[in-house]
């Protein structure tokens, strides 16, 4: 019996350290979590969801695959209901403004004995800046085609005292331009064309900054993706 996990949800799994408690926050159908276990990646997992219907197929699923009495459920939004046990959570799936508004919720996060595995839906610059001026680095970041879609996922950890991010390195991070595949390549241009036409129909400052260190980055032959560009 296959486990129809998708390769987004996979490239998460990779970052997931060995051994670890994980959280999977948002779990939805419980594929991570499942993958996580039945590959010996994760002793444990913590199941949560904000609905009850995703968390029942994540039961379901989890019993179906024979690791039901490895994992734990709970309802809830964010982490705020779960165990802190854990030692890496797991957001997939969701736009910048709900993963801010789970850190928030949860300042205990702010913590070095926590890794975060996120992969962002929407307005990753958003979340990259709250990131760095919260006191968390990006540890490594890289970027994945699943479909139709250009995706990134992160590997954060606090470490407050690193140096914040600059405008340009909340599109593209220091971490995502030491990846050298096609995809990381791919997801620059996507970067640095959004930022052309956002910023050939009005003036915004910020946007302009950040396409002014993009396009300045291309010229540097120290970073590895730019060998994959056209």
């Amino acid at each position: 019996m296959k486990l129809p996990i998708s390769d987004r949800l996979l490239v998460c799994a990779s970052f997931v350290e060995r051994g670890s408690r994980v959280a999977d926050i948002g779990c939805d159908h419980g594929y991570l979590s499942i993958h996580l276990l039945t590959s010996g990646i994760a002793r444990s997992c913590i199941a949560s969801d904000v609905k009850e219907a995703p968390l029942h197929s994540a039961l379901r699923n989890a019993r179906k695959f024979g690791v039901a009495g490895k994992m734990e459920f709970f309802l809830s939004d964010g982490v705020c209901g779960i165990p802190r046990d854990f030692e890496c959570m797991v957001c997939a799936g969701m736009g910048a403004d709900t993963m801010i508004h789970i850190l928030e919720s949860a300042p205990w996060l702010k913590s070095e004995q926590y890794t975060l595995v996120l992969q962002c839906q929407s307005k990753t610059p958003l979340l990259r800046r709250y990131l760095s001026e919260g006191g968390w680095q990006i540890e490594a970041e890289t970027a994945l085609r699943d479909g139709r879609f250009l995706y990134t996922v992160m590997k954060v950890r606090y470490r407050p005292g690193v140096p914040k991010l600059t405008v340009g390195q909340c599109y593209f991070s220091p971490a995502l331009a030491k990846e050298t595949s096609p995809d990381a390549a791919a997801y620059y241009k996507w970067v640095v064309d959004g930022l052309k036409i956002a910023t050939a129909h009005q003036s915004d400052e910020e946007k302009l900054r950040a396409l002014k260190e993009l396009e300045a980055l291309a010229q540097n032959e120290t970073f590895s993706f730019m060998e994959e560009l056209p």
